[in-house]
């Protein structure tokens, strides 16, 4: 039997008036990539924040044992000065800073005082290289999107002499092909003796690389499996998660669809720093009443760009082309015009731009809308708390009351607040991006169940998500984009994950002024 690296028997950790973890045990052996399923709120980072000395030794009750002696971190230095390292789910980088300064923040290539630049930068562009991230070691945080900026995490946890790797959902804000990039390191990393944890709601990729899975449900060891017995199916982990078979990944749908609303035209979005560049060019898309359309992209083609733009210019330069909306042709300049004429977009960093964490579940829904909970410009607090309570009820926000402070909830609560924000706007295009990153296949359900009445309520929903199957579920038509065009337009029935990501990667002539018609207008 290989030797084991980890063992934590009896982890109980409670906050006030909610028991998070109840006699948690988990073991991973040395060598291996163990995965760490459950619900969104079944306790997996809770337990690793434990790990890590997030939640001090004292927090919680329980042991820790690492290489076979007992282990009360403080703090996490005290975990990663014994080789354990955690990447968080929620990003930890200071925007302000080069991606060089954050790879090296607090682990600096320093000799009497002075810091090495040439060695720190050196040093970067190889990290920067083994996760596959191209860009200067002197580009700021801040001028590069969330998925990169989760490459950064992992390349920063790799400056350090990591001996167990725990990454929380390191694949969430990546696409299909350098989600592959990073489950390829970490086989190398395997190769070279390194444990990793992984917390995951991809099954796909859990299957792929992990030896071992953790099944946790509302706070307490379910049970583990061995993935390498060749048995085991994405069903079989669902179950153990939710405790019920799942038939369905995405739930049936009665499309209504009708005539055109939106229309996007000739669209041409310029970087808002490197203004020559041009990050969206000449695109050109529609969406029908009770219609779901997807845009299928790699990293950097342009999607969130695209949606940002269209919502009241909140991203871009020397934005050029025309938004029609029921035949008008609409003048948007800020994103109070856009909420004005039925527009809305749904990010996809809602911890960062879409809530405010600090604030009640009740003051994050009502917020877009401030109206229509107030009366002569004075707030209506039971008016607030009544609109609030029937979004938690219809879209089953699982907390006992509205005033929870919204950073508490689960990730997949957390989106449904978000949803809830921005339907109480009362839209009728809604544009989200990727709705569903970083949430359990229980909550993606319920989600998708949302998604699908907003369009047979006539809504129109445009989809931007990274994962294809996803897109091929859900919609109705889907665009493709690369670097910044347009490439094609696919009917549902004649799309698939090959046609997609073919034109996902295909160059176009004339800075994307055409795409192929692929029998989406049939």
């Amino acid at each position: 039997m290989p030797d084991v690296i980890l063992e934590m028997r009896g982890i109980t950790k409670e906050f006030p008036g909610v028991k998070a973890l109840k006699s948690v045990n988990l073991c991973v052996k040395s060598g291996e990539i163990h995965a760490l399923c459950g619900e969104n709120g079944a306790g997996k980072s809770t337990l690793m924040k434990v790990l890590s000395g997030v939640y001090p030794y004292g927090t919680y009750t329980g042991d820790i044992l690492y290489k076979g002696e007992v282990c009360r971190f403080k703090n996490i230095k005290q975990s990663e000065e014994a080789g354990i390292v955690i990447i968080h789910q929620e990003l930890a980088l200071i925007p302000e800073l080069s991606i060089a300064e954050n790879l090296f923040l607090g682990n600096e290539q320093a000799k009497r005082g002075v810091i090495n630049w040439r060695k720190t930068k050196q040093e970067t562009l190889e990290l920067m290289k083994k996760v596959g991230l191209h860009e200067s070691p002197d580009t700021l945080i801040s001028q590069i999107g969330v998925g990169k900026q989760q490459l950064v995490e992992i390349a920063k946890a790799l400056a350090k002499k990591v001996q167990l790797l725990i990454l929380d959902e390191p694949t969430a804000a990546l696409n299909e092909s350098d989600s592959e990039n990073l489950l390829q390191l970490l086989l190398e990393l395997k190769r070279q003796g390194i444990s990793s944890i992984m917390i995951s709601h991809k099954l796909n990729e859990i299957t792929k690389v992990a030896d071992s899975i953790t099944v946790l449900r509302d706070g307490q060891t379910i049970e583990t499996l061995d993935v390498k017995s060749g048995e085991l199916t994405e069903n079989r982990i669902i179950k153990g998660m939710v405790g019920r078979e799942l038939q369905n990944r995405y739930p049936g749908r009665n499309a209504r669809i009708g005539q055109v609303i939106f229309e996007v035209k000739d669209w041409t979005v310029h970087h808002p720093l490197r203004q020559e560049r041009k990050v969206v060019k000449n695109a050109n898309l529609s969406v029908r009443k009770g219609e779901i359309a997807g845009i299928a992209g790699l990293m950097g083609a342009g999607r969130t760009e695209l949606a940002m733009s269209i919502f009241g210019r909140s991203y871009g330069k020397n934005i050029s082309g025309t938004l029609t909306k029921d035949g008008r042709e609409l003048n948007i300049k800020n994103t109070g015009d856009a909420i004005k004429n039925g527009i809305v977009y749904v990010t996809e960093d809602r911890k960062g731009n879409g809530l405010i964490l600090m604030n009640s579940i009740k003051e994050n829904i009502t917020l877009a809308k401030l109206e229509k909970v107030s009366r002569r410009m004075v707030l209506d607090e039971r008016k607030e708390k009544h609109e609030a309570e029937d979004f938690r009820k219809k879209l089953n926000i699982k907390t006992p009351y509205v005033y929870q402070q919204t950073g508490n909830l689960s990730g997949g609560n957390q989106q449904k607040v978000m949803l809830s924000k921005w339907i109480f706007a009362e839209p009728d295009i809604l544009i989200l991006d990727e709705p569903t990153r970083g949430i359990d296949v229980g909550a993606k359900y319920e989600i998708y169940a949302i998604i699908n009445q907003l369009a047979e309520e006539g809504k129109a929903v445009i989809i931007i998500s990274s994962e294809l199957p996803e897109l091929l579920g859900m919609c109705d038509r889907i665009y493709t984009m690369c670097e910044g065009a347009i490439t094609a337009e696919f009917a549902k029935e004649d799309a698939d994950q090959e046609r997609l990501m073919k034109y996902m990667t295909i160059r176009t002539e004339k800075g994307g002024e055409a795409y192929a018609d692929t029998g989406a207008n049939r």
